[in-house]
């Protein structure tokens, strides 16, 4: 678990101090050294246009961990003030947005993330747009299930009765209750938008050239995967490895809580 911890930590830092750690510039093109393999001066060699690799996986870990933050922070915000309205809402309410969400969730993330940005065009903008409309439904479902939970407990009902407002209530009644389920709900939305801002990248609808991000790195790298498939190992191994500690850091805080709650 500490090894784990201490990985995702490791890339949590890359994010934040990755560029100011890159030793070159990671949209310089140098055709003379294209496609070098690692040595001394390109630790992981260069790319099709002589760009390091090692200073784009570096650059590469904001735009693809940034993003992903950024994407899931707002599904968090948006799907546990839906859920949260369907449960205090009434019946009305929580039928119209429970169909709602069942029917975002009839369609595959992934594909719908595809056809939003395809229809706003490529770019960071419609990359952020598609992946926060499509990943609001989780956390929705969570906060309204915990919410109905508490709908008749007697703390809940005495802070209706004294007259405070639905957000006073939720604020100081339900959030506390909501956090925990929704850290480890995050935790697996967090690793989701990796991947999906990767394979949006891959397709071409994510972020746009030169800017280096991981998915888009392999996109480059897909002509030369096999004279040199280390360029598209790099970026690769990136994805695969930070999505798997960060789940696994998810599967270890949902076990503490359960563990928790049987004391």
């Amino acid at each position: 678990m500490r090894s784990v911890i201490v990985l995702v930590t490791v890339f949590v830092l890359l994010a934040l101090v990755g560029p100011w750690l890159a030793p070159h510039d990671p949209t310089q093109i140098n055709i003379p050294n294209r496609l070098s393999p690692p040595n001394a001066e390109w630790l992981l060699g260069t790319d099709a246009l002589g760009r390091d690799i090692l200073s784009r996986l570096l650059h590469g870990a904001r735009w693809s961990l940034g993003l992903a933050f950024l994407i899931s922070v707002i599904g968090l915000a948006i799907g546990t003030v839906i859920g949260l309205v369907a449960a205090q809402g009434g019946k009305i309410a929580d039928w119209i947005v429970m169909r709602t969400t069942d029917t975002f969730l009839a369609f595959p993330d992934l594909v719908a993330a595809v056809v939003i940005a395809g229809v706003l065009g490529a770019g960071t903008g419609s990359l952020i747009f598609a992946l926060t409309i499509t990943g609001w439904m989780r956390y929705a479902r969570v906060a309204r299930g915990i919410g109905l939970s508490l709908l008749n407990r007697g703390y809940v009902v005495q802070a209706r009765l004294a007259g405070l407002s639905p957000v006073a209530i939720a604020r100081w009644h339900y959030l506390p209750s909501l956090l925990p389920s929704l850290t480890v709900v995050w935790t697996g939305m967090f690793a989701r938008a990796i991947l999906s801002i990767s394979a949006l990248g891959f397709l071409g609808f994510g972020v746009q050239p030169p800017m280096p991000e991981w998915g888009t790195m392999l996109l480059d790298a897909r002509i030369h995967m096999r004279s040199t498939p280390l360029q598209m190992i790099w970026p690769g191994l990136a994805v695969v490895t930070c999505v798997l500690a960060i789940n696994l850091t998810g599967d270890a805080l949902r076990d503490s809580l359960a563990e928790a709650d049987q004391r």
